[in-house]
């Protein structure tokens, strides 16, 4: 069986095709091939509650990205592509 190949990579240009984030633009920080998600940067934002330490002496509230499954990413290029062609060929009807 071969491996797990994904059509994205780390530091493509990717937009959020469904879920919460639709539509939010981003960078792929990092892919997990085994469990099929990658981490895009600005998406999924997730709060993380942090104890108190030398780095953070009154404990902290972090944001940090949440995975999203690969198959809810479409590279940029050609979810643009595919947009430009979809705007070109659809006539213009006005409703009234």
């Amino acid at each position: 069986m071969p491996k797990n190949r994904l059509h994205v990579k780390s530091g493509d240009e990717v937009v959020v095709i469904t879920g919460k984030d639709k539509g939010k633009r981003g960078k792929i920080k990092s892919v997990v091939t085994k469990k099929m998600r990658v981490f895009v940067e600005g998406v999924n934002l997730q709060k993380k509650h942090v104890r108190k330490s030398q780095q953070h002496p009154n404990g902290a509230i972090l944001e940090r990205e949440g995975s999203i499954d690969v198959s809810n990413v479409m590279l940029a290029a050609k979810y643009d592509a595919r947009r430009a062609k979809r705007t070109a060929t659809q006539p213009a009807t006005a409703k009234a």
